[in-house]
């Protein structure tokens, strides 16, 4: 009798493009349910706004902050070394905290926009078939999204200055650190993006961060484009919507579930 052929899994290349794929098909659900994910634009502007106006509180009290931070190292130093040294640090306040709003904002939005996201996550689950995952109450899970985006985000402040501090070694640290970003930044979007799917099976961010390590590659093609879109001035108030609902695909998928 012969023994059974072990299945045979998808290669790292064919699983990266169905990332993409979920994600391209996350923005067909314009189409599918128009109303339904332009409603999920309002939270995504207003994490925009939210964002802005901290950026511009900022850029009020930048020469202060200058001053001050220039001032721990550079206070003896002559006058054009000091101007030089409170611009340096000027300048790397500002690219710092756009960068820190850019890998900020998915997580932001989604704690602003929990049920929006929700109701389009569980749309497109009952269309394809929901399966049995646990009833729990909304006290449950709503807070439990916020916790866990919250954590995400907690995740991206840490990781962001060493990537940061990378940028600052000449000629390799500026290949080096937008691609190491990027790569960060697709990794932590696509478990954030994933939360609420994963959170209504009762399944969380320890767990979930675990799921998806067993489909890196999948995880990475959907989160990269995400994490590269996000660069782009405005993009990101239509991309979340998009990619809450390819998440909830990825999320099927992971767990084997048909989806469409």
């Amino acid at each position: 009798m012969s023994a059974e052929a072990p299945p045979v899994r998808p290669s790292t290349g064919s699983q990266f493009f169905l990332g993409l794929r979920l994600l391209g098909r996350g923005f067909g659900m314009y189409g599918k349910y128009p109303g339904l994910l332009l409603l999920g634009l309002i939270p995504a502007v207003l994490a925009f706004l939210l964002l802005l106006a901290v950026f511009v509180v900022l850029l009020v009290f930048l020469g202060d902050l200058g001053d001050w931070i220039s001032g721990w190292f550079a206070d003896g130093w002559s006058t054009d070394g000091r101007n030089a040294a409170r611009i340096v640090v000027q300048a790397a306040i500002v690219v710092g905290s756009l960068w820190l709003s850019v890998v900020t904002y998915t997580g932001v939005t989604l704690i602003i926009g929990d049920p929006f996201y929700e109701k389009i996550s569980e749309k497109i689950e009952r269309r394809l078939g929901a399966g049995d995952y646990p009833d729990l109450p909304w006290y449950r899970t709503l807070p439990r999204n916020a916790i866990d985006s919250v954590r995400v985000i907690g995740t991206q402040l840490v990781l962001v200055i060493p990537v940061l501090l990378l940028g600052l070694v000449p000629f390799v640290g500026q290949v080096l650190a937008p691609l190491l970003g990027l790569l960060i930044g697709g990794w932590l979007l696509s478990v954030d993006l994933t939360g609420i799917p994963f959170n209504r099976r009762g399944i969380f961010l320890r767990e979930r961060r675990r799921v998806l390590r067993q489909h890196r590659a999948l995880a990475l093609g959907f989160g990269l484009p995400i994490a590269a879109m996000a660069l782009i001035p405005f993009a990101n108030i239509l991309v979340i919507p998009a990619a809450v609902a390819g998440g909830t695909l990825l999320t099927r998928y992971v767990h084997g579930e048909p989806i469409g």
